[in-house]
């Protein structure tokens, strides 16, 4: 394993050669950074009082991330672990979340609009968005501003697509790797009199490093924009699809490390079939010099199959939804102060089918377990407002209502899914139901500038999750009703960010508190209230070096731990105090990039995971790991460009998630090192 005082040391190195001396052209990036998720309207990064991460589309070019945990690794208190082909799991202060709070506890959007309905995410729902084709991605962390409802509570991630380009331009670029990795991405760009449409998709194909995976994936990201004097109107519409061979863990102790277990697929049978399709068309109209009105109708369809290789059973799951809605604003500009405030509201109907295929137990029967569907509905109203006292001192505040009903229709008979009634059955269908949840969140920050480079502020938020359908309907053990209570989480954060003569930083330290975390206790139920505490530190920051030579980087250390008695299952001990499970308390990386000529850029990565315990319980743990990538991109000629990338330079044997289940050691296998090469046309006409 890398030794990171070695890294340490050559970075030292690195920055006595080159003095830190400013280089005022470069350095106002990240502080020029103009950010749209929080409130809904551009505003600078440096005087938004919370904590926020942008990813430029340039990044995104030159990253060419396979999966999106290689982007990820530039956001302190974030990691999107990979699992096998598409597969991920979310961490944005918080431990790695699985089960349907694992999706539940973030809000993932692509232009503002929630990938998925509140109620019915997927922990995997990154791969619907169209990131590979997104114009810059930001990051809120920590509860989000009143424009968030449901999920909005450890974090949002909001990938958004790019401005038409205001001329006739494409572009066409192919990559090639191992196991017979390829991707295809087409770009072009139309002027329309007052507008423009822009047409993107990208197709790619893995067989997969581990025997008889991996997956064929699709899409297509259409944008068309219309403006003139007062009004202004863009419409996207995209889509995705994935055939997934899903590899399994592997299991033993440090199985990761065994050359002859990394490759094997102890599930080949397991697959993942996904596709989805969404459109919005966002018109704004000036109704005055300062204000302005939006409304964003918009529709989503998801549809999804796999296999549940991660349960000895292994049954099939089938789901799938479809929902309207629409987003209104109003915006007011005064000399001192912005306002946003309107109503959202939404319409889904879902479904979810369960089918064993073969007999495993007479607990677990083969045949049909679940086949239900809900109709659900969201209605919110908000309001965000920011008002600068002096030319020093400025505060938000911000509160959200929302009403979410969920009305759910059972297919089958109610009741136990085995024949034998005396048996513990593993499956219960609840009778038909209704439920209803009214939630609130808030927050509210007081921000103080310094002077021209150094701001400070402090934030209290909260935020809420009603619970996720498959946590009120999906029932096991005779549980004949869930009765749920939404989780909430309170937050509080200091913040300091600025600038010095040769150096950006962006800092928090951040405490929150959750309770009413939904679990399943030691006899399968679903129930409410649990607590849960996370604390932490997030640093982010870029240093110039020279004029071709800069270093950025990002920090973070974290706690997160169980409050409160808890009957988890799995666990047969007192759990107060424990550390989560998969919640690294460091994570770190660092990235030296040089670019000698217009023309080149070079770009050394190190991404350090620090270890972490694998169950509730803190007996197991995976002892973590360094990385180094590295990537080189040249322009060959105005229409040429070529890059390649390796991943794994020094090939370490690495887990991408350590998990402990059913008694044993269970990862994800990382792989091994890896090259892939670029090729780019451009063109304009």
């Amino acid at each position: 394993m890398i030794d990171h005082r070695h890294i340490i040391g050559f970075l030292s190195m690195l920055m006595g050669i080159f003095p830190l001396s400013g280089y005022s052209a470069q350095r106002e990036s990240r502080l020029e950074t103009v950010v749209v998720t929080a409130t809904g309207y551009p505003q600078p990064g440096a005087t938004l009082d919370l904590a926020w991460s942008n990813i430029t589309g340039t990044d995104l070019d030159r990253t060419a991330a396979l999966h999106l945990n290689e982007i990820f690794h530039r956001i302190p208190g974030t990691w999107i672990s990979r699992g096998n082909g598409q597969e991920h799991l979310t961490a944005i202060r918080s431990p790695v979340l699985t089960g349907a709070g694992g999706c539940g506890s973030f809000f993932m959007a692509q232009d503002g609009i929630a990938l998925r309905a509140a109620g019915f995410c997927n922990v995997n729902q990154l791969f619907d968005s169209t990131a590979e084709l997104a114009g810059r991605i930001e990051v809120l962390r920590g509860p989000g501003t009143a424009l968030f409802g449901s999920n909005a509570m450890h974090g949002v991630i909001n990938i958004l697509s790019p401005d038409v380009a205001a001329d006739n331009r494409g572009s066409i670029r192919l990559e090639s790797g191992p196991h017979q990795y390829q991707r295809l991405r087409l770009v072009q760009n139309w002027k329309l009199g007052s507008g423009g449409l822009r047409i993107a998709a990208v197709g790619s194909r893995d067989d997969g490093y581990k025997d008889d995976s991996g997956y064929d994936q699709q899409k297509i990201n259409l944008k068309h924009e219309y403006a003139d004097t007062e009004l202004r109107i863009d419409t996207v519409f995209s889509a995705t699809n994935l055939n997934q061979e899903t590899a399994g863990f592997i299991s033993g102790d440090d199985a990761y490390r065994d050359s002859e277990l990394k490759k094997v697929n102890p599930n080949p049978e397991a697959f993942r079939d996904a596709s989805s399709w969404r459109w919005h068309s966002a018109i704004t109209r000036e109704l005055n010099d300062s204000v302005e009105l939006s409304i964003t109708p918009y529709a989503r369809v998801n549809e999804m199959q796999f296999l549940q290789h991660f349960l000895p059973w292994k049954a099939i799951e089938d789901n799938g939804q479809k929902s309207a809605g629409l987003r209104t604003s109003v915006k007011h500009e005064g000399v001192n102060s912005r306002l946003s405030a309107g109503l959202d509201a939404a319409l889904t109907r879902a479904y979810l089918k369960e089918f064993q295929p073969a007999p495993f137990s007479p607990a677990q029967p083969q045949g049909q377990h679940y086949d239900y569907n809900v109709d659900a509905g969201e209605l919110a109203a908000y309001a965000q407002y920011h008002h600068a006292v002096s030319t020093r001192w400025s505060y938000d505040i911000g509160a959200r209502m929302e009403l979410s009903q969920y009305d759910y229709d059972n297919h089958l008979s109610d009741g136990s899914a085995c024949e034998d009634p005396n048996i513990n059955c593993r499956f219960y269908r609840p009778a038909d139901d209704r439920d209803t949840f009214t939630d609130w969140s808030g927050n509210t920050s007081l921000g103080y500038q310094f002077n021209d480079q150094h701001r400070a502020y402090i934030r209290l938020a909260s935020g809420f999750r009603a619970p996720q359908a498959t946590e009120l309907y999906r029932l096991q053990q005779g549980q004949e009703r869930a009765s749920l209570d939404s989780e909430r989480l309170y937050s509080v954060e200091f913040g300091l960010r600025g600038q010095l003569d040769y150096l950006q930083y962006d800092v928090q330290t951040w405490l929150m508190r959750k309770r009413d975390v939904i679990f399943q206790n030691s006899d399968r139920q679903n129930i409410s209230g649990a607590k849960t505490r996370h604390h932490g530190l997030d640093l982010d920051f870029t240093a110039l070096m020279s004029p071709t030579l800069s270093l950025s980087g990002t920090y973070s250390y974290a706690r997160h731990t169980y409050k409160g008695s808890i009957n988890l299952l799995g666990t047969r001990v007192d759990l107060v105090n424990n550390d989560m499970d998969t919640a690294p308390r460091h994570t770190a990386s660092l990235r030296i990039q040089w670019q000698p000529t217009k023309a080149t850029a070079a770009e050394l990565e190190w991404v350090y995971m620090g270890r972490y315990y694998t169950d509730p319980g803190n007996s197991h743990q995976y002892p973590g790991h360094e990385l180094l990538n590295v990537r080189l991109h040249h322009e060959l000629s105005r229409r040429f460009q070529v890059g390649i990338r390796i991943t794994n330079l020094l090939d370490e044997d690495y887990a991408e998630r350590a998990d402990f289940g059913f008694g044993q050691e269970r990862y994800f296998v990382g792989e091994p090192r890896a090259a892939l090469v670029e090729l780019q046309y451009l063109w304009e006409s």
